[in-house]
């Protein structure tokens, strides 16, 4: 069965999709109807070609700027700085963080040749030196990880000589944990255990 074991194989090389996991997924693709099969590739087609990033906080978005980085109810002074923009969904379910985000689009992994220049740390600090912005708050929400610290280390210093509080998440996420498969409730714990990075900043 040749076509079937090609079908498995492509879908067990997406993220957290195992060959068993590909398995059961194609048996049921295979017993469903075939404008279902069809309505779901249309969905991941339109998807690819109508999502792109945001301008400024390199997120999903459907236009030139997100509905979060559009949305003047948010919370200016707050900026949560995550990896992928799978993580923003996760916080927003949560409904616990009002603010803005910055996707950085990875992490330091110098064994996997990421460096800074490879994220977007840059446009970042652009975010922070921009006049019309009031940010005053900068949150890490990294997994936590070695990437993960190496980022958060590597930022603290890049941001040291600016007068905005630094924090990252705090105690509810065990070590090794992925911030995708977090629960709401750790998250939101999280949030509120948030832990300062520059103390000295509250006095600046």
């Amino acid at each position: 069965m040749k076509s079937f074991e090609a079908a498995v194989d492509r879908l067990s090389r997406l993220p957290g999709i195992g060959k068993k996991s590909a398995r059961r997924i194609v048996f049921h693709l295979l017993s469903i109807a075939d404008d279902q099969v069809e309505e779901l590739t249309d969905a991941i087609i339109t998807a690819k070609s109508q999502l792109g990033y945001c301008k400024q906080c390199y997120g999903l978005s459907e236009t030139e700027l997100c509905k979060i980085c559009s949305n003047s109810q948010r919370n200016p002074d707050q900026l949560c700085v995550v990896a992928s923009p799978e993580t923003i969904l996760k916080i927003e379910n949560t409904g616990k963080f009002n603010g803005r985000y910055h996707v950085l689009r990875g992490l330091i992994s110098p064994l996997d040749g990421i460096g800074p220049q490879q994220l977007t740390i840059s446009q970042l600090i652009n975010r922070l030196t921009t006049p019309n912005e009031t940010i005053q708050e900068v949150i890490f929400a990294f997994n936590p990880t070695n990437e993960g610290e190496v980022t958060i280390n590597y930022l603290r210093q890049r941001l040291r000589d600016y007068p905005i509080k630094l924090s990252q998440l705090g105690y509810g996420l065990p070590v090794g944990s992925d911030l995708e498969y977090t629960d709401r409730m750790t998250l939101n714990k999280a949030f509120e255990n948030r832990i300062k990075l520059n103390p000295e900043a509250e006095n600046s």
